[in-house]
C-alpha cells in the first residue's frame, strides 16, 4: 500500500493502475479514492491513473489542524505525483477535486499536461452558489433525510431505482471522523480561485451537468470564460455525479480531450458543446 508524506507529514494514501501517460484522478469532498470506481477501468485502459485519498478521507492521516485547504490538498497531490516518481500528468477533478485541480495547473503549469474540471466551482464571491433550498435539505437533523436528499442531488431518479443494492461512492466516506468532514466543508467553501484561473496554461475542459443543483451548472461557462481557450461540454440531463451515472456519454468525450496529443488545440476552442443522449 503506497504512501506519499506531505510537508507537515501527513501520510497520503494512492494508488497506481493501468498503463500508459499519467492520469491524476481527484475526487469530491469528503470523499476517498473511491468515488472513480465507477469509471476508473476505462480510464485506466489508455493511462496510468493516480487515485488518492485526501487527508481526513479513507487510509490518509486525518489531523485534526488547520491543514486543509484546497491549496493544501493541491500540495498534497503533488506529493503523491513526486512520490508516484510522476512529473508531469493529465490532471482530471471533479467537484472539490475540480478546485484542487485549478490550483496545481495555476500554480505548477509543468506539472499539468491537459485538464479536465468537472461539476465545480471557481469558488465565491464569483461562483454561483447553490440555493437555499438544496443547504436546508443536506442539513436536515435527520442523517438518513440528508443522505437521501444528497442521494437525489447526486443522480436522476430513475439511476438508484434501476441499481438497487448499489453502494455510490460518491456520498462520503463514512469512515471519516467529524473534524475532517468539517475541515473539508470549510476548505472548499472558502476556495477562491477567481484570479488564478487566468494563469493556467494547459489545455482546458469544462464538464458540468445541466441539472446540476449541488454544484449549479452556472459555474461551468464561469470557468470555461475565465480560463484562457477553454471549452465547455454539458450532458444533459445530468446532475452531480455526471460521471457515473452519465459515464457513457460523459467519458468519451473526455478521453478525446486528453488523447488529443501533447500541446494539441486540435477541438479545443472556447466554445460549448452537449452530448446526446
Amino acid at each position: 500500500m503506497p504512501y506519499a508524506y506531505a510537508a507537515d507529514g501527513t501520510a497520503l494514501y494512492y494508488e497506481v493502475h493501468g498503463g500508459g501517460d499519467p492520469l491524476l484522478l481527484l475526487s469530491g469532498q469528503s470523499n476517498d479514492h473511491r468515488w472513480w470506481d465507477c469509471v476508473r477501468a476505462e480510464f485506466a485502459a489508455r493511462f496510468s491513473t493516480v487515485v488518492m485519498d485526501h487527508r481526513g478521507t479513507g487510509r490518509s492521516d486525518r489531523p485534526d489542524t488547520d491543514t486543509y485547504s484546497t491549496p493544501g490538498f493541491a500540495r498534497d497531490a503533488l506529493a503523491v505525483l513526486d512520490h508516484a516518481g510522476i512529473g508531469r500528468a493529465h490532471v482530471y477533478g471533479t467537484s472539490m477535486g475540480g478546485r484542487v485541480a485549478q490550483w496545481i495547473a495555476a500554480d505548477h503549469p509543468a506539472r499539468v499536461d491537459r485538464l479536465v474540471l468537472g461539476c465545480t466551482s471557481p469558488g465565491a464571491p464569483h461562483g454561483v452558489e447553490r440555493g437555499p433550498d438544496v443547504r436546508r435539505a443536506l442539513a436536515q437533523a435527520d442523517p438518513e433525510a440528508a443522505r437521501r436528499a444528497l442521494l437525489e442531488l447526486m443522480y436522476t431518479p430513475a439511476w438508484p431505482a434501476t441499481h438497487p443494492g448499489r453502494t455510490f461512492r460518491t456520498l462520503g466516506d463514512p469512515t471519516m471522523p467529524a473534524h475532517a468532514r468539517r475541515r473539508h466543508l470549510r476548505a472548499s467553501a472558502r476556495h477562491d480561485a477567481w484570479d488564478a484561473l487566468p494563469r493556467i496554461t494547459a489545455p482546458t475542459l469544462v464538464v458540468h451537468g445541466t441539472d446540476d443543483l449541488f454544484n449549479p451548472t452556472a459555474n461551468a461557462p464561469l470557468l470555461a470564460g475565465r480560463i484562457p481557450d477553454a471549452r465547455l461540454h454539458l450532458v444533459p440531463g445530468a446532475r452531480h455525479a455526471y460521471f457515473e451515472e452519465f459515464a457513457a456519454i460523459a467519458t468519451p468525450p473526455v478521453l478525446d480531450f486528453l488523447t488529443a496529443g501533447p500541446g494539441s488545440r486540435t477541438g479545443h476552442g472556447r466554445g460549448e458543446h452537449r452530448s446526446g443522449g
